[in-house]
């Protein structure tokens, strides 16, 4: 068994861990971070996959998932701070919202 081999099993590991963090989690938070720590981990899973496989384009794609997990975590922090956001109550005096 190769080295990657052994990284793509601890990697699942470490994704059923953050998992259960996610479904356990005590604060929303906890559950926030756990996700995050999920998409890290499969991105990592990707590109050690890619590296196995030979197929080098499968960087490309985990590049691109992880810039989606960064952008979601934000979009989910930023609801959290302020979930009216957007909210016809927050409209510019004189100005009706939807």
């Amino acid at each position: 068994m190769s080295v990657f081999a052994v990284a793509m099993v601890a990697v699942m590991v470490t994704m059923a861990l953050a998992l259960v963090r996610a479904l356990r989690g005590p604060t929303i938070f906890d559950r926030i971070l756990a996700v995050n720590s999920f998409g890290t981990a499969t991105v990592l899973f990707i590109s050690v996959h890619g590296y196995l496989a030979g197929r080098p384009d499968f960087l490309d794609l985990a590049l691109v998932y992880a810039l989606m997990n960064f952008i979601g975590t934000l979009a989910v922090l930023k609801y959290l701070h302020a979930p009216g956001l957007g909210a016809a109550d927050l409209a510019p005096p004189g100005e009706e919202g939807p």
